[in-house]
């Protein structure tokens, strides 16, 4: 059973919350369960060494997390941080991050019939990424799944 139809059955209505946020003005959206909260913009610490991709790490509560440039991580152009960026703090294989995004736009919830899946568009784009397209009322959301986007072995490099 795919994920998304698994959910669907736990839900027992068909539908679950996303968040949806842009990013280079695109929509992608996760599920509202892999959020821990929505932090606005604040500077974060530069970490020499650090993969492209960690823009640094910040004290969230006594913690310290990394952020990580979620359009380079998509392999999309940076960009600039502004006053309405935000920070979306996400749980992802039990270890807590945030993620650079240009601006939430609004939480749903989404039918399991409006996600569609990703068509094949070329042999370079990771598909394993997204968990499909969310066709709405305003245009299309990518799905992305945080837990295939950020693989185990990747995050423990991140947290040592």
């Amino acid at each position: 059973m795919s994920s998304l139809a698994q959910s669907s059955a736990e839900s027992g209505n068909g539908t679950f919350e996303i968040i949806a946020f842009r990013i280079s003005d695109q929509d992608f959206c996760v599920r509202t369960t892999t959020i821990r909260e929505i932090r606005g913009w604040s500077p974060s610490i530069p970490v020499p060494h650090s993969p492209p991709d960690i823009v640094g790490v910040m004290n969230l509560r006594g913690s310290v997390i990394p952020i990580i440039d979620l359009a380079h991580k998509l392999g999309m152009k940076s960009t600039k941080p502004t006053e309405r960026s935000a920070i979306v703090v996400a749980e992802v294989h039990e270890m807590v991050l945030g993620l650079v995004v240009d601006g939430v736009s609004d939480i749903l919830t989404i039918g399991t019939s409006q996600v569609q899946p990703v068509p094949e568009i070329t042999t370079s784009f990771d598909r394993s990424v997204a968990e499909g397209i969310i066709t709405h009322d305003s245009g299309m959301i990518s799905f992305l799944s945080l837990s295939r986007l950020f693989q185990p072995s990747e995050l423990e490099t991140v947290a040592a």
